[in-house]
């Protein structure tokens, strides 16, 4: 795909040495991640969730695993994942060879007993094992296995936008309304202090800080304390299937980042996610709760989450009017890439249909108010 937009050097720079991008490696890893013998019962592949027409995300609001299974997690995109510091939601691992590894083994999601149970149903593959052979000189094993399916996912880079354009000099690439929204996306939308390296400079890459946070979506529907402290007792730090599986299942899922650093601070936070081609990836947030981005603008505009304690300090009521609200969203639509354009023009429609008609999160009450004064975290003891 198109590096338009993004350094090559920057690119490279991601790619570990150890797994080197070469022809043989990806197209391996390419037939690796459509395979759904990686599965317990041959039914999921990595592609189940992960669909190249729906920008390697399922459309789902919610992602559904081994014998229909539906977990408590949104499926993100594969798309430039590569320049991911960490992987998943909840950041639980950091590269993309430990991000293959897991949904094979999550009882909720690929159900193979071990990785070797894969490699098993694999092995016997002449093809694959002539495959293995090319691009690595070795045979069929699991690591490199898992480092097949990470080298695909490293070519799978979307940059080439109207909005790229637009950066480079085209000042007709995006609409006027996709102009004033980048304006407003870097000030009175504050959406810059998340979906961006730094909030001091504007960013034109991935739109993501890396970092992990609490918008207020889900928790106050649960009793997070309680959930906290049951984690601390059942998730030993660094047992990663445990940790794995709670994601996937269960009311402790809700507790995000906490279930890896045991971190008061990082209740119910959740690792940003980059915007590129977000017009496509819906629904949106990790748990997939929002339907269209003018419900996501909503959700901001009006600091939801203000009586949560854990709640991101930089959450608040933005007073966004309606225009400015479809302005924002001219420019998120701007970041689809041109492989995406007709499926972006259809999906647009749509979505601009029913934000017509079905705004949940509109509150323009609490949009033009003052931000409530929040409690403080309880002690979790």
């Amino acid at each position: 795909m198109d590096q338009v937009g993004f350094p090559v050097a920057a690119t490279a720079a991601v790619i570990p040495p150890a797994s080197p991008l070469t022809p043989a490696g990806v197209t391996l890893g390419q037939r690796l991640f459509f395979d759904p013998r990686l599965s317990g019962d041959g039914s999921v592949a990595c592609a189940t969730c992960h669909d190249p027409a729906r920008a390697f995300t399922d459309g789902r609001p919610r992602s559904v695993g081994i014998g229909g299974h539906i977990g408590r997690r949104n499926a993100p995109t594969v798309l430039n994942a590569l320049y991911n510091k960490t992987q998943f939601w909840d950041g639980r691992v950091h590269t993309l060879e430990q991000q293959a590894a897991l949904p094979i083994t999550n009882p909720f999601e690929m159900g193979s007993s071990s990785i070797a149970d894969a490699v098993s149903r694999i092995a016997l593959d002449k093809n694959y094992q002539a495959q293995f052979m090319q691009a690595f000189r070795r045979g069929v094993n699991e690591q490199d296995m898992l480092r097949a399916i990470a080298t695909y996912e490293r070519t799978l880079i979307s940059f080439d936008a109207p909005f790229d354009r637009f950066i480079a000099g085209d000042a007709s690439a995006v609409s006027e309304s996709a102009k004033r929204g980048w304006e407003l996306f870097n000030t009175k939308a504050r959406c810059n202090l998340c979906h961006a390296r730094t909030s001091k400079e504007r960013d034109v890459t991935i739109f993501t800080d890396n970092d992990f946070h609490n918008i207020g979506i889900e928790i106050l529907g649960h009793d997070v304390g309680a959930l906290a402290r049951r984690a601390e007792r059942e998730l030993v730090q660094g047992q990663q299937l445990d940790i794995d599986i709670a994601a996937i299942e269960g009311d402790m899922s809700v507790l995000g980042r906490f279930l890896v650093t045991k971190r008061q601070s990082d209740i119910a936070a959740f690792k940003t996610p980059g915007l590129r081609n977000v017009l496509i990836t819906g629904p949106y947030f990790h748990n997939g709760s929002m339907q269209t981005l003018w419900d996501a603008v909503d959700h901001y505009n009006h600091g939801d989450g203000v009586t949560d304690p854990w709640l991101d300090k930089d959450i608040q009521p933005l007073a966004l009017t309606e225009p400015e609200i479809d302005d924002v969203v001219a420019f998120m639509t701007s970041l689809t890439s041109s492989m995406y354009a007709e499926a972006g023009e259809k999906e647009f429609a749509r979505q601009l249909a029913v934000s017509r008609v079905d705004r949940p999160q509109r509150n323009t009450a609490r949009a033009f108010g003052p931000k409530p004064v929040q409690p403080q975290p309880p002690p979790l003891q």
